[in-house]
């Protein structure tokens, strides 16, 4: 004959302690305090990775200038590079990536004009835009729109830029804006928006 299980006490629910007044608010308010700090140390270290990147893609163009038996490795200067540096810092040093920090330096050749606040993935997608114009025009919109990398993907495998600029009157007209206003261009240049309105932007600059 099996033996009756032991009955189990049930432990009393214990109710939740009453929370002062303001307390809630205290929770709130040190929540905003930690995702502030949270997303400038992030920015931090952005910056700094950037920044990192840029001086090894600048190191690496400088080597290569240095002599045309330096030029002649190409590829391979990159795979032996890529090779060493991962075997002594780990990931993240590849030729691959050496490729793109060397890009990243060619097409910003200025550490201070390198673009505020956009992350390493967003410059990878940049890279991609050869045309300096175009490429400028992307920069800003990332910056005033706040596109994501996900966004700005979009954005350019739907040819904005050169949807935007398709007639030769409105290239001219963005042209124009990213010369007169490049710290604030518009999302859309007025002169686009209508193909049977007429535009209005001057040819140059005043």
């Amino acid at each position: 004959m099996a033996k009756p299980e032991p009955a189990t006490s049930k432990r009393p629910r214990t109710s939740k302690p009453k929370q002062p007044p303001g307390y809630a608010h205290l929770v709130e308010s040190l929540g905003g305090l930690i995702d502030a700090a949270r997303q400038r140390v992030a920015q931090t270290v952005n910056a700094e990775m950037v920044g990192l990147y840029w001086e090894i893609g600048r190191h690496v163009v400088e080597y290569e200038q240095g002599g045309s038996d330096r030029a002649e490795y190409g590829k391979s200067l990159l795979q032996t590079l890529g090779k060493d540096l991962s075997a002594k810092f780990g990931r993240g040093f590849g030729w691959r990536n050496l490729f793109n920090m060397r890009q990243l330096y060619l097409a910003f050749p200025i550490l201070q004009a390198l673009p505020a606040k956009l992350s390493w993935t967003h410059l990878l997608l940049l890279l991609r835009v050869e045309e300096p114009l175009a490429r400028e025009f992307y920069v800003k919109q990332c910056q005033r729109e706040r596109w994501s990398t996900r966004e700005l993907e979009r954005q350019l495998n739907s040819l904005l830029f050169e949807r935007l600029a398709l007639s030769r009157e409105r290239r001219a007209c963005l042209l124009w804006r990213v010369r007169a206003t490049r710290s604030n261009i518009p999302p859309i240049c007025s002169a686009t928006r209508s193909s049977s309105s007429s535009s209005t932007c001057p040819s140059q600059p005043p």
